[in-house]
């Protein structure tokens, strides 16, 4: 027989009075300061930003709803089964969550990084859900609330998507030859040697898109279904090797069917199998659930208290005010600290050389001796529109005149206050049809200084074609590049992020940093492409790169 009391929980007006506050002041850090990279999305609300993502393709995010919903039940259900628990608990967890998560935060506006302050805003909701329910509600909200790392947008999962979405295409490649139809591969685009079928296996066609999705609902299946931790991650991370395996039957799928029936089969077959994909992942990690349960390996269901009703909180419990003051205060530290580093400006030092209107960099020569002759590029209409309105260009196609095959392609992008003008390229080169083969580094000497060297990260590229005849050729290139800061050169785009964030931190200064990129097909060979990029470097590094010291590395 249940105790009458324990029908609905009871909080004190002075205890609720507290959490409100706290809750308050959270809220009005991640509403009014929350983001600080005023981007792709203009609003300082880290709510706003992060529900943008799951509204918005691009984002590959749209899964986040979800997630958000099976939070919510997971915390309801937890709730009940822990109703018979005590209410009651230590005070100090919940203010050092709420501490920590708002100096999380502030770390990631630092560091102008979102994803880092929407750790600190779980970590922070949990403390104010412990503060507010005592040891049975932290313990409720703890798996849900990390549960909603799978909504975070361009998840850690990122990079290890792209990877399989390449090993998808590879594989499903292979064995289309294997089975006798003829498939040429140029980066993620699958076409046929006939022409009769084309497509473009972006991360959406891949199904890499929905990796967080397949992930968080895989470790769902183990948290639901085991009591031991480590059996529950080994079902989470079952979604990886199925995915790729139901990656490669969609993939292969729509090739069979469009090889047979034409492209527009191929194209109804590719929206169908969206839907397998999930079917397959989802239904060979219920098979291994089946499996281990019948062997009774991870401990079995986890414990149900079979809740009557939620708990009690303890009265006796002080009222604390001490716990506000503290948050409350810290919290206003956090905003007064937010808004200076709003009002750093970007600092007016570059590492390139400007053209006169201050945004871009300057123009490259149109004749290099008489060796090279520089030909327009122009800036694309989704550079244009995807790219902060901020960001710098400069950029030519190089053209020997002795011979006019030999091209160099060299352009400099130079990002303005938002950091997002610069990203990552490889994964913009497999869209564009390259296929990455391998990379190495390679320092470029600087003409004006027979010491000075500029360090490269080069990546060996090819693109598969057909000739007239109907023969298959692959084109081989090198795409080399490097980062330009205000004071120091770098290779990757890790030791660029580094430096960024830690000049932030340390010297509370936002940099500019520009992005060179020079590219040159090889079919005569590496030595011979480096040798003509160097060429070209030696008649434009003096005119667009300020001799800086390279960087120790990370």
């Amino acid at each position: 027989m249940s105790n009458p009391a324990t029908k609905s929980p009871i909080t004190p007006p002075a205890r609720f009075v507290a959490v409100a506050a706290c809750a308050l002041a959270g809220l009005a850090v991640f509403q009014f300061f929350g983001n600080a990279t005023l981007g792709y999305i203009d609003s300082h609300s880290l709510f706003y930003w992060w529900g943008y993502q799951w509204t918005n393709g691009g984002s590959e995010s749209e899964h986040g709803w979800l997630i958000l919903a099976l939070s919510g039940w997971l915390f309801w259900r937890n709730l009940k089964a822990r109703s018979k628990e005590p209410g009651a608990g230590s005070s100090w967890q919940p203010v050092a969550a709420m501490l920590g998560g708002l100096a999380i935060h502030l770390l990631g506006y630092v560091l102008m990084q979102g994803r880092v302050s929407i750790i600190g805003l779980l970590l922070f909701t949990w403390g104010v859900l412990a503060f507010a329910g005592g040891r049975a509600w932290g313990r409720a909200a703890a798996f849900p609330l990390g549960f909603m790392c799978f909504a975070i947008p361009l998840s850690v999962l990122d990079t290890v998507g792209f990877h399989l979405r390449l090993g998808v295409i590879d594989t499903a490649y292979h064995l289309a030859h294997l089975v006798g139809i003829d498939v040429i591969r140029n980066g993620t685009q699958l076409m046929s040697a006939n022409g009769g079928f084309q497509y473009d296996v972006a991360a959406a066609c891949s199904g890499m898109r929905s990796l967080m999705a397949l992930a968080a609902l895989s470790l769902l299946l183990g948290y639901l279904n085991f009591r031991s931790w480590p059996v529950r991650v080994a079902v989470g991370l079952l979604c990886f090797p199925f995915a790729f395996l139901g990656n490669v039957v969609r993939i292969l799928t729509v090739i069979v069917v469009a090889h047979w029936r034409g492209q527009a089969a191929g194209v109804k077959t590719h929206d169908v199998m969206g839907f397998g994909v999930f079917v397959i992942v989802l239904g060979l990690v219920q098979l291994t659930v089946w499996f281990l349960q019948k062997k009774k390996i991870g401990g079995g269901l986890p414990e149900n208290h079979s809740p009557e009703s939620c708990h009690i909180i303890d009265d006796k419990r002080s009222a604390g005010w001490p716990v506000m003051a503290v948050v409350v205060i810290f919290a206003g530290l956090v905003m007064l600290a937010a808004h200076r580093l709003d009002a750093i400006q970007v600092s007016p030092k570059v590492g390139i050389k400007l053209a006169a209107d201050g945004v871009n960099p300057v123009a490259l020569p149109n004749y290099l001796g008489t060796i090279w002759e520089g030909q327009a590029a122009d800036i694309t209409p989704i550079e244009r529109e995807v790219l902060p309105a901020d960001t710098g260009f400069s950029r030519k196609n190089y053209v020997a005149l002795r011979n006019l095959n030999q091209r160099v392609f060299l352009s400099i992008v130079l990002s303005g206050r938002d950091r997002t003008s610069i990203h990552r390229p490889e994964i913009c080169l497999v869209g564009q049809g390259w296929t990455i083969t391998g990379q190495f580094p390679h320092a470029f000497r600087r003409p004006d200084d027979k010491n000075a060297r500029v360090p490269a990260t080069v990546l060996r590229i090819e693109r598969e074609l057909t000739t007239k005849q109907g023969k298959k050729v692959k084109v081989p290139a090198l795409f080399a590049y490097w980062f330009v800061g205000a004071d120091k050169i770098v290779a990757s785009n890790a030791e660029r992020m580094f430096y960024t964030s830690l000049d932030r931190l340390r010297h509370l200064q936002a940099h500019r940093w520009a992005y060179v990129v020079t590219q040159t097909l090889t079919p005569d060979g590496e030595e011979a492409g480096l040798a003509r990029i160097q060429s070209v470097l030696d008649g434009t590094l003096p005119v667009f790169q300020e001799p800086l010291p390279v960087a120790s590395g990370l």
